[in-house]
């Protein structure tokens, strides 16, 4: 199916979001939303996914160390959940347990500090996001020929 593909790393006050080329190959940083509600959080996902013309979504959910789901997981289901009843394309969940902490590693590493690497951090975590799925769903493709 080709299509941009949108990843999603959902926070406590942003949420970062990535973006694949038109063939849905490479990920790459887009943009952060600044939550304020399910519903309006939802329907600004809903707003890029229209303009962009994505045909699906993959949303980090971060479980704990044991795989299951912990707090900060409940939360991101809940939104997938108010972001299913809003939006109508296909929406995959994905274990990001340490996207956010590698895209500050990646970005500190990179020489990128202060507000700079705060500005930049969700969205860099929604491409790991957003290039783990790809790198699977390739690997995936690879293994069924």
């Amino acid at each position: 199916m080709e299509g941009r593909i949108i990843g999603l790393d959902v926070g406590e006050a942003r949420t970062g979001v990535a973006l694949t080329d038109p063939l849905g190959i490479i990920a790459s940083p887009f943009d952060t939303i600044q939550v304020k509600s399910l519903r309006a959080d939802a329907e600004a996902v809903k707003a890029i996914a229209e303009e962009q013309g994505a045909v699906r979504i993959v949303v980090g959910v971060p479980l704990n160390m044991e795989g299951k789901v912990g707090p900060q997981a409940a939360k991101v289901l809940e939104f997938v959940e108010t972001l299913k009843e809003t939006i109508d394309i296909e929406i995959v969940t994905i274990d990001e347990r340490f996207s956010t902490a590698a895209a500050e590693r990646s970005l500190r590493e990179s020489g990128v500090k202060g507000k700079r690497r705060r500005k930049l951090v969700d969205k860099v975590a929604a491409q790991q996001i957003l290039q783990l799925y790809l790198d699977r769903e390739a690997h995936r493709r690879t293994r069924e020929r």
